[in-house]
């Protein structure tokens, strides 16, 4: 293949290569020259033009495929417009010579073709500079016409449309004779030239204006003429020609040289919809004519042709575009709806056809308004269609009050305007739907009285207009949840005020049952006892229904079917209702047999109706029963089913008989019946009714075999009788696509148009389907079928064989019986119900039985499978795969497989070819490999011969198709036929005429599973696999080229395949282009196509995606659909107005998952771009402003803010790339602004901190940061949460929450001390304010309540006034909670008031949170007075801040705390495990209610938590000391506190102490703290276990709770072992540490209980001895401590857990060694640091919980733990400060130390004994090797000294130690790191001044005198850095020290010593100005310590300066140069001030 890549096509490649080969070679020569020739320059071309068009023309004549003939034509059009055009004239009589060829053999076709294509390119390239030569060429063109084949005509056409683009308006000569031609073949035969010649007129009428005036009733009548017999791809053709027609006409402009010549006729938007309405009405027959038939009687128009004029409707209308319909919108309302009135009274129709009619009208409507409208204007259309509705009720109500005068005239008109309502009542109610909660402002609209009219209606004589009625209830409810319940109970009123009148009854019913089926679909439900009315009512229906023969039919069906509507509220409704449902179905049937008989014997005509009426009701109520509340079918409930079942199955066999005594009257009922029975016998376990099977089989089989209606029900089972991927072979009408709602109708055959409600009531209430429209049950008759054909699959499984065999003979001989059409039909019914047979088998793994079942099986499926009907052949192949997959057994298959194999070979015919090709490729795939490859092998070579069939393209599609099974199934088998296969399919594609779609679908099926076989290989690099590759590229370039829209789609597939596995070879920028093109195709496929492949595309290479979008959208000018913008907003804008257009739900659904892939991978590069698209949807709402509700109540200021902010909306409200989005689109864009917010999260901190952002952006412009657009972000969170949509809403207040969250505490840098959000407050509030109105839904409230208490937690506001507005909003929800659920309005479900009670309370418990953890750091701020800096009034502020937001909830806390502590009962009654169910209280809890739990519980999982932390504080505030007991009962709904928990209620009356209620409430909150952290859920999240831990650490912080948990061993231990579990199983440090606090609390608990007990018995026992003192503490007198009970133990364990984990170095399994290693030293992260510290801190206090014989026990391990710690974290810091472990380590060693055990007499001696040896490890550091260097010594000798202070003297006076210790401070004062030195003087000092002197003496005799041996050497040395002089002056304080510790006699001497060193720092007054500065401060400290000793020892001062004359000299120098400087210091004050004001001055001038 590379060798045709060459400008010239290489001939000595291409003349060695095959005859095949040649035609890919050529192809791809041409493929490159078309990508070449446009980027080459016009020089080249020239240069080699002649050759090259020399060697086009001679490919032309070569008989070239048609992919290849388009690309020549393409490159000679392109060549002649780059390069010269001197020889085009030659070209164009060479194709004109050979058009006119006289030659007509097959051979010579493709030439003769090839010059028609090029002759259309070349005109459409150069237009007019081809001068008048146009003129003959299309004489000759179309003289070829007369005598072509459809080929011929098929490209004829497609040229003239090329040559009529390329010429214009200069072609106005030709135009008449092309329009000739033209017409001739719009009726032509074969559909591909239909399509062709829509094409070509399209074209045409954009310039022959006769065409849209003098000739447009022709037109018309010609396409009406086009659509009979028309397929899909005809249709949507010729509506496409036939909606532009009449758009030219509607339009056109007067004016113009040649429209004033003829006079031009324009029509007005009536008239042109009247000229369509013909079509509709009339059908293709003439004008006159039709009116003589219609006169006859015998008219009927036939369906393509309405489907057809159908999709004109919409092509007119929407390319007249929203605006023009908004204007027309009324006009084109009545006419649609006139369309299906049936007030031509001459055409009644059959009910088919008025079906039929109002499936086409409602696509006019759906596909007009809801594609092409904005929210604003769906709101309008919706009220005119309201409008119309009254107008309709009008006529009816006057023809029903006349209907006593003139009866016939008044029921004509209701007929005929019945079918007017059903279509309107429908499309409100679907507008209505897709509106939303947007739809509010018509349904508040009392001018327009939306609600009084649908209700009205629903008394309508006709049931289908009252269906239509309740299910545009249903609509309105489904839109506004707020209107359910009010209307529930508006029917059900109605319901009870009218049951004597039968409309009433049904209509109503029919509305509540619909509005039932609702709720399913409303989050927010209806409150419980609309369940209980609902019943009450059906059972009184029930009950009634005989008192009056009038209406008892409707009573009975009503009754039923409310209850079965019931049902579909769920388990959690319905188990309430059981019983008496339960009851009722007993009663609808008679107790045995022998009732039946003697009811037999009674009944006449009418009451056998009501009976069957009842008890198929009864069967549906029992079916809805089990569908929807499956949890409550237990064995107990079946078994009570089952007693009526005999007598009803015993009833379907009577039926016939009986409907032969009474008539046809009892047919429908009769029908209705069994369909029902069916039903419900399929849904319950066989075993169940065993006994019937039998009869139930025979009724079956009667039912299948003797059909009572001669119609084809093809399509009720189309899914349910063939698989899915052979839906592809029966036609494009099966396929999705956007026509599908009206295409169904042409794929019934005879008479049916498909279902509609009336034909079903029952399904009023199931839930809608796909796309939420109407559902559209399939008359009884037809859908009987149905529920038979499953049945009998679950009965026939169950029989005995021999019945078996006996069954399936009978239907056999049926089906012989029967002929003609009517013996297809019960073919397929019997062969559906067989599939349904088989695939049962197959789900159980069943077995069909002996020899003769499956030959008799066999000849079933045999015959069908060469049956004529093309549905019955692939439902019969499908039958014979799966009979293989059953039977199992490999000599059965292989003898299928053989009979297909012989069959194929010998039959000639198309039907067997078909069927048997197809049977083989089933086979393939249910048995995956038919187990031998030589199978294979012949299976592929005759499926490669029929599909080679050129004869018949039928043949080629089904082999093809059934090949691609084949692939796919054979997986890696097939590898060795993948070349070959490929071959073949690039030659089929390269040589199939595009005309046969079909064939072209089926090879780009075998393409796909060929690269799906292939798969990664197709990455690799040798030469078979890159001609392979080559080879697929190639085949996905054809078919990219095919015109039909589903091959498109297969190639775009397929190059998404090979992406997946070779993306380097896939070209990522054509691939993007051809995307683009498609995105927004009129093909719903080909759509989804695109979408999947860039769906792919985008989670690789996002990026390149998007840039390859926007270069394309520059660069083309052409090709780009008007559609979609890319060039302005880029892929994701064109994306994102897709999917505001786009109504097929899966689409929907990929378009959103492609763009979150787009913003997660380019979000924060492009965040400007993403922002800006998200705010353009999300500004483009309709009109928020009016929501924007300012409080007047504010400050001026604040109002003004916000109004301002409004006015600001309003403004930009004048262009949009987004015209009102849909409210989805909307929410979608704001998820997407929260997921943005999520990505800056993870990119950096500069997205969040604006100083940050703004300084790296002036560094690079380019940086875009998420701080910088705040404001945007604000304010989208203010339009989205103040719209009119609930959805949008939530979003809106979320994306705020987010916000608040992230921003908080982002300072502004230009107002220090205040925050960025500051300045949003009003936007804030406005935004909050609206979702707390009284007509708010509660889940809007409940998280509007989230953002506030986010508001106040963040911080952001601290001016009271400005607080206060926020504060004010949950006042008011809290006061609206208060007043209890009476008080509330009961639209919604009890469970939503339970979410928005806890909303409520959780906010109010995170603002106290809060505001209580704000004080407490306050406090802890003033408590040191070391923050001298900050000025008084800024403390005041912040002070006074912190209180404001504390008494702001002080005032309710006395009632929130009551409501706290009740939601925390409910929460724990609601957590109790499913035994303990019979003890929760029976009315439910405080806040929920009984029958509600499940829905509640949810609620409270959300949100306790951070209520248990809030009343921790709260109890710990009050210090558990309570007032009055009587408190808890005032002020709540349902008195309950948790004092009433689970009592009788004689309990209740006695009044508890105050002691008893602490301790419920102490066990309440621990109960449910522990209850948690015994098993978090590993989805609860991190919050609620550190609130549970933070509440159980406030409990302790007071000391009665201390008490409890101390005086309770038990409770302790087990509190820590939870800890200890929980600090294993959760990472977080921020659990381990709020866990450790809390076991430090219980530690503390631990010890005072002990020190009281200690103090108690020594008050009691202070008479007596001492040593009769029990041990109090653990270990009691043994010191043995018991694992699991003891407190000591589960502590060290804990602390264990801690340090291990954060230093594995310390477990001595882990080093292997049993000392302290002698690793190096380790820095631990800051967390960890954290954790280590407050462990611990832990250890050091366990020893005060233990007896002293329990304290000998563990402090081995704890001084182990310690100096370990030390040991491992020591690390030398270049400062000389201490790690936080060091630091802690020591100060853990302190206490240990000074413990009172260590002095306690049964403990010293042990004690002594271990700290000596804890000492002696400490010094063993030194000597470690190597470890010296790295340990830091000044923790070392610290923890020293600590022993030597700490300890008893007897510890370390031990004659060793101390030596040892004394070595130690003296190495370390010979040091050369000043740090260390420093230390050591610091800690001798202390050590030197210790009272006990055995301790200190020795120290001062040892080291004394090195010190001062170290400051006499300064003297030569002079300090070099601050270090050195800290060192010099810690050693004069050391030796100062001393000599005042020394004894009287022998202090003067020391004096004497030291005088003269001090004196040897001093400087002269010389000196002094040139010294260093550390030499200077030297001598000032020198100086001050002379000044004190001097007069301190006078005598031996004076006596020294005596004898030393230059020692006084330098004395008194310096003391003068001293106070000299004094005096400088004193005297500048007053002269330098004025100097220094005029010195400003100057400067400032």
């Amino acid at each position: 293949m590379e060798l045709a890549h060459s400008f010239l096509l290489n001939k000595e490649a291409y003349n060695q290569l095959g005859e095949f080969q040649k035609a890919e070679f050529v192809f791809e020569w041409l493929r490159f020259l078309e990508k070449l020739l446009p980027a080459t320059s016009r020089a080249d071309i020239k240069e080699k033009q002649s050759k090259l068009v020399e060697q086009l023309i001679s490919l032309l004549t070569s008989s070239p495929g048609p992919p290849a003939r388009q690309l020549i034509a393409k490159n000679l059009a392109i060549i002649y417009s780059t390069g010269d055009t001197f020889s085009v004239h030659q070209t164009i009589d060479k194709c004109n010579e050979l058009i006119r060829s006289k030659d007509d053999s097959p051979s010579y076709l493709p030439t003769k073709l090839a010059a028609v294509v090029c002759l259309g390119y070349l005109y459409k390239k150069l237009g007019r500079i081809l001068g008048n030569s146009f003129v003959d060429t299309v004489g000759n063109i179309l003289k070829a016409m007369k005598n072509a084949e459809s080929q011929g005509r098929y490209e004829i056409m497609l040229s003239l449309q090329n040559i009529l683009k390329g010429l214009g308006v200069a072609a106005i000569p030709c135009h008449r004779d092309i329009y000739k031609a033209a017409r001739s073949c719009l009726t032509d035969r074969s559909m591909a030239v239909r399509c062709a010649a829509a094409k070509c007129l399209l074209e045409l009428q954009s310039e022959a204006t006769f065409m849209w005036s003098t000739d447009l009733d022709s037109v018309v009548t010609l396409c009406f003429k086009s659509f009979e017999g028309s397929n899909y791809g005809v249709r949507i053709a010729v509506s496409k020609l036939l909606g532009s027609v009449l758009v030219s006409a509607v339009t056109s402009k007067q004016g113009g040289t040649a429209s004033s010549r003829q006079n031009v006729r324009k029509i007005s938007f009536e008239e042109a919809l009247e000229l369509l309405g013909t079509g509709f009405l009339r059908g293709s027959s003439g004008f006159l004519r039709a009116s003589g038939d219609i006169l006859k009687g015998t008219s009927s128009v036939s369906r393509d042709v309405r489907v057809g004029v159908t999709q004109a409707y919409v092509v007119f209308i929407s390319t007249l575009g929203g605006q023009w319909l908004e204007r027309n919108f009324s006009a084109l309302l009545s006419h649609v709806l006139d369309l299906v009135s049936q007030s031509h009274p001459k055409a009644i129709q059959t009910q088919m056809d008025s079906i039929c009619r109002r499936r086409c009208i409602s696509f006019i409507l759906r596909a007009t308004v809801g594609g092409l409208l904005g929210g604003k204007a769906q709101i309008a259309t919706a009220k005119e269609i309201c409008q119309a509705i009254w107008k309709l009720k009008k006529v009816v109500d006057a023809a029903m009050s006349d209907s006593n005068v003139e009866t016939r005239v008044g029921t004509t008109d209701v007929v005929a305007s019945q079918h007017m309502l059903i279509c309107s009542l429908e499309e409100l109610g679907n507008l209505i739907q897709n509106l939303g909660t947007t739809a509010a402002p018509v349904l508040q609209d009392s001018s327009t009285g939306v609600l009084d009219a649908v209700v009205s209606i629903i008394i309508h004589p006709s049931i289908s207009v009252q269906l239509a009625a309740a299910w545009c209830l249903r609509c309105i409810a489904v839109a506004l949840p707020c209107f359910l319940s009010p209307l529930l109970d508006r029917c059900i009123e109605r319901l009870t005020a009218l049951k004597s009148s039968p409309e009433a009854v049904t209509g109503y019913s029919f509305a509540v049952a619909a509005l039932l089926g609702a709720v399913r679909m409303c989050p927010l439900g209806i409150p419980h006892c609309k369940g209980k009315a609902v019943m009450t009512v059906a059972e009184d229906l029930l009950r009634s229904a005989s008192q009056n023969s009038r209406i008892s039919t409707q009573r009975m069906q009503s009754g039923w079917l409310l209850i079965a509507a019931l049902m579909t509220l769920g388990p959690a409704v319905v188990q309430h209702h059981l019983p008496r449902m339960l009851l009722l179905w007993k009663c609808a049937f008679p107790l045995s047999p022998r009732d039946l008989e003697t009811e037999k014997s009674r009944g006449d005509s009418f009451t056998w109706q009501v009976t069957l009426e009842s008890r198929a009701g009864a069967l549906c109520a029992i079916k809805s029963f089990i569908v929807h509340c499956g949890g409550l079918l237990t064995d107990e409930v079946i078994q009570r089913l089952l007693p009526p079942l005999p007598c009803a199955v015993a009833l379907l066999t009577q039926l016939p008989s009986l409907t032969k005594t009474y008539g046809n009257p009892l047919k429908p009922s009769a029908v209705m019946y069994r369909k029902r029975l069916f039903e419900l016998l399929t849904l319950l376990p066989p075993k169940s009714y065993e006994g019937s099977f039998s009869a139930v089989l025979k009724e079956l089989v009667l039912d299948l075999t003797q059909p009572d209606n001669q119609m084809s029900p093809s399509a009720a089972y189309l899914p349910s009788l063939c698989h899915q991927d052979e839906l592809n072979l029966l036609g494009p009408l099966l396929q999705e696509t956007e026509h599908r709602f009206i295409e169904e109708q042409l794929f019934l055959v005879n008479s049916i148009a498909g279902g509609s409600l009336e034909y079903d009531p029952y399904s009023v209430y199931e839930r809608a389907a796909e796309g939420g429209s109407v559902p559209k049950p399939l008359p009884p008759t037809l859908s009987i079928i149905g529920a038979a054909t499953r049945l009998f699959g679950v009965i026939f499984s169950h029989v005995p064989e021999s019945q078996r065999l006996q069954v399936l003979e009978q239907l056999l001989t049926s089906i012989k019986q029967t002929k003609g059409s009517r013996q297809q039909i019960v073919q397929q019914n019997v062969l559906s119900a067989f599939s349904n047979v088989l695939k049962y088998l197959a789900s159980c793994k069943g077995n069909l039985g002996s020899e003769e079942i499956r030959s008799c099986a066999l000849t079933l499926v045999m015959s069908a499978l060469e049956s004529s009907n093309p549905l019955l052949r692939c439902s019969a192949a499908e039958s014979l795969a799966r009979l293989a997959q059953v039977a199992a057994d490999s000599t059965f298959t292989a003898g299928l497989v053989q009979i297909s194999f012989d069959k194929l070979k010998s039959a000639r015919d198309v039907i067997s070819r078909t069927g048997h090709s197809l049977a083989l490729g089933s086979l393939y795939r249910y048995l995956g490999g038919i187990s031998s490859t030589q199978h294979l092998n012949a299976c592929v070579g005759i499926l490669y011969t029929l599909s080679q069939d050129s004869t018949s393209p039928e043949v080629q599609t089904w082999a093809l198709h059934s090949l691609s099974l084949v692939i796919d199934s054979a997986g890696p088998l097939y590898h060795v036929h993948v070349e070959p296969t490929l071959s073949i399919v690039l030659m089929l594609l390269l040589t199939v005429p595009p005309a046969y779609a079909e064939v072209h679908q089926s090879l780009g099926r075998c393409l796909n599973a060929l690269i799906a076989t292939l798969g990664p290989e197709l990455q690799g690099s040798s030469t078979t696999v890159s001609a392979l590759r080559a080879s697929c590229l190639l085949g996905c370039a054809v078919m990219q080229d095919n015109p039909d829209c589903l091959v498109q789609a297969q190639a775009i597939s397929c190059l998404q395949q090979l992406h997946m596995f070779a993306p380097r070879h896939v070209n990522l920028s054509s691939l993007v282009r051809c995307l683009c093109v498609n995105l927004s195709s009129s093909y719903l496929l080909l759509r989804r196509a695109v979408l999947a492949c860039l769906h792919q595309l985008v989670q690789r290479e996002a990026a390149e995606v998007s840039e390859h979008a926007v270069a394309l959208a520059k660069d083309s000018r052409e090709d780009f659909s008007p559609g979609i913008n890319i060039r302005e907003v880029g892929l994701e804008g064109a994306l994102l107005s897709l999917l505001d257009k786009e109504l097929d739900p899966k689409l929907c659904q990929d378009i959103r998952e492609t763009l979150s892939h787009m913003l997660i991978s380019m979000g924060v590069e492009k965040l400007s771009f993403w922002l800006k698209l998200c705010k353009d949807v999300l500004a483009a709402s309709a009109d928020f402003i009016t929501v924007v509700s300012v409080d007047t109540t504010q400050e001026e200021e604040g109002a003004q803010g916000d109004d301002e902010f409004a006015l600001a909306l309003e403004n930009d409200e004048k262009l949009h790339p987004f015209p009102h989005p849909r409210w989805s689109t909307r929410v979608f864009a704001a998820e997407c602004v929260c997921k943005i917010i999520a990505q800056c999260e993870n990119a950096g901190n500069a997205h969040f901190d604006i100083a940050l952002a703004q300084e790296m952006k002036q560094r690079d412009s380019r940086d875009d940061f998420l701080v910088l657009h705040l404001a945007d972000l604000i304010r989208m969170a203010f339009m989205a949460a103040t719209d009119h949509s609930d959805q949008l809403r939530l979003s809106g207040l979320q994306m705020l929450l987010i916000l608040v969250r992230k921003f908080a505490a982002v300072p502004e840098p230009e107002f220090p001390g205040h925050v960025i959000l500051e300045q949003y407050q009003a936007n804030v509030g406005a935004a909050l304010r609206p979702a707390f109105t009284s007509e708010t839904p509660p889940d809007v409230t409940a998280k509007a309540c989230q953002v506030c208490s986010a508001w106040i937690a963040s911080g952001v506001v601290s001016d009271p006034s400005d607080l206060q507005r926020v504060h004010q909003l949950l006042v008011t929800s809290l006061t609206k909670i208060q007043a209890g659920q009476e008080a509330q309005s009961q639209l919604y479900n009890e469970g939503t008031s339970v979410m928005e009670i806890l909303a409520v309370l959780k906010a109010w418990a995170e603002v106290y949170i809060v505001a209580v953890e704000r004080q407490k750091k306050q406090s802890d701020v003033n408590r040191p007075p070391l923050v001298i800096n900050i000025t008084e009034e800024s403390c005041k502020d912040q002070i006074s801040s912190v209180d404001e937001l504390l008494e702001l909830v002080q005032a309710d806390l006395g009632n929130l705390s009551k409501l706290w502590l009740a939601a925390l009962q409910d929460y724990t009654l609601l957590t109790l495990p499913s035994e303990f169910a019979s003890q929760l209280p029976a009315e439910g809890g405080a806040f929920y209610t009984a029958e509600t739990i499940e829905n509640s519980r949810p609620h409270y999982q959300n949100s306790w938590a951070l209520i248990l932390h809030a009343t921790a504080l709260w109890l710990t505030s009050t210090g558990f000391l309570v007032g009055d007991a009587d408190e808890g009962l005032s002020n709540l709904s349902r008195p309950v506190t948790p004092t009433t928990m689970c009592q009788d209620s004689t309990s209740r009356a006695a009044v508890k102490s105050p002691e008893d209620v602490n301790t419920d409430r102490f066990h309440l909150v621990l109960g449910i703290s522990v209850e948690f952290l015994c098993s978090p859920r590993s989805d609860s999240g991190m919050e609620n276990i550190t609130s549970c831990l933070h509440a159980l650490r406030v409990l302790l912080d007071v000391p009665w709770p201390r008490s409890k948990i101390g005086g309770d061993q038990e409770l302790s231990v087990e509190l820590l072992n939870v800890l200890h579990r929980l600090i294993v199983t959760r990472e977080s440090p921020d659990i381990q540490l709020a866990a450790l606090e809390v076991v430090r609390q219980i530690l503390f608990a631990a010890q005072e209980h002990v020190k009281e007990k200690r103090r108690s018995a020594e008050v009691d026992d202070g008479a007596e001895e001492k040593e009769t003192l029990p041990e109090f503490g653990e270990g009691k007198d043994t010191g043995g401590l018991i694992p699991g009970k003891s407190l000591v133990f589960a502590t060290l364990e804990m602390c264990v857990c801690i340090l291990v984990r954060q230093l594995p170095q310390l477990n001595p399994k882990i080093t292997g060694s049993p000392g302290i290693t002698s690793g190096k030293p380790q820095l631990l992260s800051e967390n960890g640091s954290r954790l280590v510290s407050v462990a611990l801190g832990i250890l050091s206090d366990v020893p005060a919980v233990c007896s002293p014989e329990g304290s000998i026990a563990v402090l081995p391990t704890i001084l182990y733990l310690i100096i370990g710690v030390l040991r491992e974290t020591a690390v030398k810091l270049p400062t000389g400060q201490l790690p936080l472990t060091v630091a802690s380590s020591l100060q853990a060693l302190k206490g240990v130390l000074s413990s009172p055990m260590a002095r306690a007499e049964k403990s010293r001696t042990a004690w002594n004994e271990l700290l000596r040896s804890a000492l002696v490890t400490i010094l063993n550091f030194w000597d470690q090797d190597g470890a010296h260097q790295e340990l830091d010594e000044g923790s070392l000798l610290t923890a020293v000294t600590i022993f030597i202070l700490s300890t008893s003297p007897e510890v370390v006076t031990m004659e060793c130690l101390q030596k040892c210790c004394i070595e130690k401070f003296q190495s370390a004062m010979e040091s050369k790191d000043p740090i260390v030195q420093l230390k050591c003087y610091q800690l001798l000092l202390t050590i030197f001044q210790y009272p006990n002197r055995t301790i200190s003496y020795p120290y001062i005799h040892s080291l004394a005198s090195s010190i001062v041996c170290k400051l006499q050497e300064t003297e030569k040395v002079k300090p070099e850095n601050s270090a050195e002089l800290q060192v010099i002056q810690e050693g004069i304080k050391v030796v100062a020290a001393v000599i005042a510790l020394a004894e009287e006699e022998h202090r003067a001497q020391l004096v004497a010593c030291f005088l003269p060193i001090l004196i040897s720092f001093l400087l002269d007054e010389n000196a002094l100005g040139s010294a260093t500065s550390s030499a200077r401060s030297l001598h000032e400290f020198a100086l001050q310590y002379l000044m004190q000793i001097g007069p301190q020892y006078s005598l031996v001062f004076k006596k020294l300066m005596a004898s030393s004359p230059p020692m006084k000299a330098r004395l008194e120098s310096a003391v003068k140069g001293n106070q000299e400087s004094i005096k400088d210091k004193a005297t500048p004050r007053h002269s330098k001030n004025p100097g220094k004001s005029i010195q400003l001055k100057t400067n400032f001038l």
